[in-house]
């Protein structure tokens, strides 16, 4: 904790350091895309996009779950999607999975192939993408093509990230 505790105080000075100027963020809040994924610690946003304060607009649960839409079941998940679509105009969702996270191995406990894993993997992350899809207020955003959905998946082990592409149905390197 006393790690932590040091970095929050020197946060101010590194920023300047790195040319960040946090009142210009401070005023503005236009991010240019959301990213969903795991709580897990070892998948950082920020950090594998490179994205400054401001760039991405996050949501993280365990296994970066987002839940089917229902009209009377108003989820964090649910209003986090509908503020980020409506009122901060996203245009780009990604939803990212990774490698070795515990809500999908569990799913696949008991089946040690990588393959296997991995598959399980890449399946979780495209539900989740399928299940944003049907959300009323992502649906008329696809339609008229203002709003984009990618499926990304991190491995922790390399630090490589893939994408899905829907003409193969294969996750290539980015």
């Amino acid at each position: 904790m006393e790690y932590l505790i040091d970095q929050a105080r020197v946060f101010r000075a590194r920023a300047a350091a790195h040319s960040l100027d946090l009142t210009e963020h401070a005023q503005v809040r236009r991010p240019r895309a959301m990213f969903i994924t795991c709580s897990d610690a070892r998948l950082v946003p920020a950090l594998l996009t490179a994205s400054r304060p401001g760039d991405l607009y996050e949501l993280r649960n365990q296994g970066g779950l987002i839940p089917p839409y229902d009209p009377w079941k108003h989820t964090a998940e649910t209003r986090t999607v509908e503020h980020a679509v409506r009122d901060l105009k996203v245009t780009d969702i990604i939803v990212c999975g990774h490698s070795r996270c515990e809500a999908v191995d569990d799913a696949v406990a008991g089946d040690d192939e990588p393959s296997a894993i991995a598959a399980a993997g890449h399946w979780h992350t495209l539900t989740q993408l399928d299940q944003l899809s049907d959300y009323p207020c992502v649906t008329p955003r696809l339609a008229d093509r203002s709003l984009r959905l990618h499926a990304w998946y991190y491995e922790v082990d390399t630090g490589s990230t893939s994408e899905y592409d829907a003409r193969t149905s294969v996750f290539l390197p980015l």
